[in-house]
């Protein structure tokens, strides 16, 4: 199952909402690869393996399982996340990639990549159609809790622009 969607961060139609910058937005990020359980719920904890250049070897504690994957940082453009399947643990993909269609506007895509049968796929029957809409929807609400998180910690000084204490 291949899946997508965006994220609007800065709308300079809504002055409700305070806008971050692309520096801001990168450092939550990089936070969010190195300290992923500030953002993913049930995340008992994470073991950064190995680091080499922009890559991260790292393996992730949910309690009786345990998710290895490699996170590849493009600094200041996206992150890219690769799952290694084991017999527990379907292996996947996932990019956060900044886009800034103009000067105002920020917007995080997020695009996923499993081994999951897709929905629209002929041969789905009904029970692949339900599962494929609840990962996508599980996946959407995670995502806008990335958000969330990474406004949150802007909001508390943690994300510092234009330099900041995360590059």
């Amino acid at each position: 199952m291949n899946y997508e969607h965006l994220v609007q961060i800065n709308d300079p139609l809504n002055p409700l909402i305070a806008p971050l910058s692309r520096e801001q937005l990168w450092q939550g990020l990089v936070l969010r690869a190195e300290q992923p359980e500030l953002f993913v719920l049930g995340l008992e904890g994470c073991t950064i393996l190995s680091r080499e250049g922009n890559m991260l070897r790292r393996e992730l504690d949910y309690g009786p399982a345990k998710v290895r994957d490699r996170v590849i940082l493009q600094p200041h453009d996206h992150v890219e996340y690769i799952i290694e399947p084991t017999a527990h643990h379907v292996g996947g993909s996932l990019r956060i990639t900044i886009e800034t269609p103009d000067a105002l506007q920020l917007f995080l895509r997020f695009a996923y990549s499993t081994s999951l049968p897709a929905a629209d796929d002929a041969a789905a029957d009904a029970e692949t159609a339900r599962t494929s809409e609840i990962v996508k929807s599980a996946y959407r609400e995670a995502d806008i809790d990335t958000v969330r998180t990474i406004r949150e910690l802007a909001d508390a000084g943690k994300l510092i622009t234009p330099s900041g204490p995360l590059h």
